[in-house]
């Protein structure tokens, strides 16, 4: 960081040591002791203005505290085979870590069907997952590193995309305002893996609406990136649609046993909702844990997420009726 820069980490940390409880506490579930870190991500988020940063720090404060955020690692899913049906349908697990110490997670974007719950539950299922990863797993590999370890790397596999995966842009868009409001800069690199037709055709609209420094995240591998990730990770760290050499997906995606780091019987998750239980009991220690989703107010998008989301639905009505069929069906000859 220059100079400029380590003069407005300083003045947002004045700024930031003013503000009064319960915000304060809130905080330091957010930074969990790593302060400039945390600062210097809010700052990136609004190109290093700090009046922008402050605000968008405190407001990102005022929602934990209202939506009890700070709360929500003991507010389990359950029953557990409810819960059991969001993993099946919202696809996202931890892997293992890059070579430098950065949490790896697995996105199966393309099969991810958001069918088995309400909207409630996903939005709360992804909370967890942030406040796990920020509250637990990274400061642990902080510990072991060493070092600041305060972002993750994320790996998105497109296989089974379709043109249909444009009816839960409603859902997306909370799930991405939640994190662009309140969990900005958390994700180091996006690594595109076994894209189809419609995901290029997609990213062609999107890609230009994004800013310079989301788009430089982001890196489409050939096929399902196994050589690509190799070489930041190793083989056991690889997500395992990445571990069948060679391009193209692997045939076991959907599979939903302990292998699939999506899966409720993976170790990552079991780890997760043990730990859940395990606050749940603490803050109740009599009595059955309550059942029901857990309600988050979500902030109206940024204009970035709006105009995405607008060009998104235009993309789509302005594919005719027989062709997009075929465009589900098409993916690219990552071999070619």
């Amino acid at each position: 960081m220059g100079m400029g820069s380590q003069d407005a980490i300083d003045q947002l940390r004045v700024l930031m040591d003013q503000v009064d409880e319960p915000l304060k506490r809130s905080y330091q579930n957010v930074h969990q002791g790593y302060e400039v870190e945390t600062l210097a991500r809010f700052l990136r988020a609004r190109d290093w203005n700090v009046a922008k940063a402050h605000k968008m720090l405190v407001d990102c404060l005022n929602w934990r505290v209202q939506n009890e955020i700070d709360n929500i690692l003991a507010k389990p899913i359950v029953p557990a085979d409810h819960y059991r049906g969001v993993r099946d349908s919202q696809l996202i697990g931890m892997c293992g870590y890059s070579r430098e110490g950065l949490p790896v997670y697995a996105i199966g974007a393309g099969l991810s069907t958001f069918d088995k719950a309400s909207v409630h539950y996903y939005v709360q299922s992804h909370i967890q997952l942030n406040e796990y990863r920020d509250r637990v797993i990274l400061p642990a590999a902080s510990k072991k590193h060493g070092r600041p370890i305060t972002t993750c790397i994320k790996v998105l596999d497109m296989t089974g995309l379709k043109l249909s995966a444009l009816n839960q842009i409603k859902l997306l868009t909370v799930i991405s305002t939640v994190d662009d409001l309140n969990y900005p800069e958390k994700t180091n690199t996006y690594y595109i893996v076994n894209a189809p037709y419609i995901f290029s055709a997609c990213w062609k609209v999107v890609k230009p609406l994004l800013q310079e420094r989301t788009r430089k995240k982001v890196q489409m591998l050939n096929g399902n990136g196994r050589d690509e990730l190799l070489k930041i990770m190793d083989i056991s760290s690889l997500p395992h649609f990445c571990k069948r050499e060679g391009s193209g997906s692997s045939k076991n995606n959907s599979e939903k046993s302990s292998e699939s780091c999506y899966s409720l019987d993976h170790p990552f998750h079991q780890q997760l909702y043990n730990y859940t239980k395990e606050q749940a009991a603490k803050n109740t220690p009599t009595g059955p844990i309550k059942q029901g989703s857990f309600h988050v107010s979500v902030p109206e998008p940024e204009a970035e997420v709006k105009t995405i989301r607008s060009e998104l639905q235009k993309f789509e009505k302005g594919i005719p009726r027989g062709l997009s069929g075929c465009l589900d069906d098409l993916k690219i000859n990552n071999s070619e």
